[in-house]
């Protein structure tokens, strides 16, 4: 069985790209993925510092993070925009994890992965220039970004009490970009 680690750029609490990537990772279940979903919150790192991490290696909740990421095949990512580029928790979180520890391989946690991105954001465009740095920065550290993403506009409308999106199309738009991913790694690892 594929597994999947799904999660967000965002702490913020009734994040609306936490909720998204909830939907999708929804889509990758039923897809038969084992998917573990994870809040950025329970992480917290401090900002990436070299001379930090020579003085104390990597922060636990790095370290716990980046496990993660090994122990996945894949990753679904929800990303808001900031200021036209991702959230500075996100790529934080990232950075920590390209770290070496010891004669591992480099960059263990992404080299080989298969992810699939989207956004939400209150925005007409939904968070989606913040994606083209987010595909451009993973695909860079080896990860391989699937083509079909989906941006979320007017997200602070988009979603009902359940979390779940208003629109019909949309809702199945997100579920099937995790049945996509599932269905990739899928394929992918079937010899």
């Amino acid at each position: 069985m594929t597994k999947i680690l799904a999660f967000s750029g965002s702490a913020r609490k009734d994040s609306y790209n936490q909720k998204l990537v909830k939907i999708a990772a929804v889509g990758a279940e039923k897809a038969g993925a084992e998917v573990t979903l994870i809040n950025l919150a329970d992480f917290p790192m401090p900002i990436f510092n070299q001379d930090l991490e020579s003085a104390s290696g990597l922060p636990a909740e790095a370290r716990a993070f980046k496990n993660l990421l090994i122990e996945h095949d894949g990753f679904l990512i929800a990303s808001p925009e900031y200021n036209s580029a991702f959230s500075p928790l996100l790529k934080n979180a990232i950075d920590w994890a390209t770290r070496r520890e010891g004669d591992e391989a480099p960059l263990l946690a992404y080299k080989g992965k298969v992810a699939a991105i989207m956004s939400a954001s209150p925005g007409v465009l939904g968070g989606l220039r913040g994606l083209v740095f987010l595909r451009l920065m993973l695909s860079n550290i080896g990860v391989t970004v699937l083509a079909n993403q989906q941006a979320v506009p007017g997200a602070a409308q988009a979603f009902d009490a359940e979390g779940a999106l208003l629109d019909p199309q949309m809702q199945g738009n997100i579920v099937n970009i995790g049945v996509e991913l599932s269905e990739t790694l899928r394929k992918l690892r079937t010899p």
